[in-house]
């Protein structure tokens, strides 16, 4: 075998790998270019990209975060992450306390609504390090372009909220109660807001009484001064 012979496969290896590495960085780097263009427009969750693409049905009907009661994204944020409008992006307060609580473990679950959508919009479901540790710029990216009103909006339109491919306020709230987003009462915002870390088990529409607690639970602590960066106000 000659010199020249043996360099030009390392050359294809090398070649190759630098191929690999340019895609992995061009996936990577696809989200935070993304992110701007969702000013506009109805985005989806990876989730129901994947429904589609095998097959399997969605429903999901856009609505305005202005049309729909506010009653519910008050409820969202008092079940999901009340320091919502104070932090940009991550809770660190929140992250520490479940340091100290519970250890590492636990603090990977400490989700915040900006977490939550970087996830439903870029990522895939389950936890994992991997995971958190792209879901954390990206929410620290999405807090900063898009702000709290149209955080709000696009996940109260791309969270999950039934079995069989219903994602998005409207179509829970139509699944569970026979009615629009925008006729929520308090009450049936807090069983919804109740029903967001497991919507493929638990049912507003049919509530047990652990679901009827915990909706209680979200209800007094619900406030409009909880979630004065998205109601009542204009986009920030």
């Amino acid at each position: 075998m000659t010199l020249a012979s043996s360099v030009r496969p390392a050359r294809r290896l090398a070649g190759a790998l630098k191929i690999a590495i340019l895609l992995v960085l061009a996936i990577l780097l696809l989200p935070y270019v993304l992110t701007p263009l969702y000013w506009i427009g109805q985005p989806v969750s990876t989730l129901m990209l994947w429904r589609w693409a095998t097959g399997a049905p969605v429903d999901r009907v856009w609505v305005p975060l202005d049309t729909m009661a506010p009653t519910l994204p008050v409820a969202v944020i008092a079940a999901e992450d009340a320091r919502f409008c104070r932090h940009r992006g991550i809770d660190w307060t929140e992250i520490r306390e479940a340091i100290a609580d519970d250890g590492l473990a636990e603090a990977r679950g400490a989700s915040t609504l900006s977490q939550q959508l970087a996830k439903n919009l870029f990522l895939w479901p389950g936890r994992s390090f991997v995971r958190k540790a792209l879901e954390a710029p990206l929410a620290l990216w999405l807090d900063l372009v898009l702000g709290k009103r149209r955080q709000m909006e696009i996940y109260l339109n791309v969270a999950e909220w039934g079995p069989d491919g219903t994602f998005g306020a409207e179509a829970g709230a139509r699944r569970a109660f026979g009615r629009s987003a925008r006729d929520l009462t308090a009450s049936q915002a807090a069983l919804m807001a109740a029903m967001l870390p497991d919507p493929r088990r638990r049912n507003a529409g049919r509530p047990g009484p652990g679901l009827r607690r915990l909706a209680g639970i979200h209800e007094r602590r619900a406030s409009r001064a909880l979630a004065s960066c998205v109601v009542g106000t204009r986009r920030n």
